[in-house]
């Protein structure tokens, strides 16, 4: 079993950056992983992905171009650098792992096996 601990969500203002990492207690390199968002009610979204490798990434339209999935599996950790940032960013962000997702781009919270507890990204006008 992988615990996953989210950090780096914060205020920020419109245009800033924040980084979110994820750590996970055990192995990483045998999951897909991914980061979802879910904004005051509003549906959990899909954000980002990225394979066991790193080789491959998937965002969805809006933050495409803003934000960067990346991975250390020596860490066992995940990283997510998000750029020019609008207020429609603002959610609670939830780093996932998932073992049908280690090599396919899985936008589907079904296929996540593994949840952290979430940060809060909070982006002011």
């Amino acid at each position: 079993q992988v615990q996953l601990v989210e950090s780096g969500g914060g205020l920020v203002q419109t245009g800033g950056s924040l980084r979110l990492s994820c750590a996970a207690s055990g192995r990483i390199s045998t999951y897909g992983m991914a980061w979802f968002r879910q904004a005051r009610g509003k549906e959990r979204e899909f954000v980002a992905y990225i394979s066991w490798s790193g080789g491959t990434t998937d965002y969805a339209r809006p933050v495409k171009g803003r934000f960067t999935f990346s991975r250390d599996n020596a860490k066992n950790t995940v990283y997510l650098q998000m750029n020019s940032l609008k207020p429609e960013d603002t959610a609670v962000y939830y780093c996932a792992a998932g073992l049908r997702s280690f090599l396919v781009v899985s936008r589907s919270a079904n296929e996540y096996d593994y949840w952290g507890q979430g940060t809060q990204v909070t982006v002011s006008s």
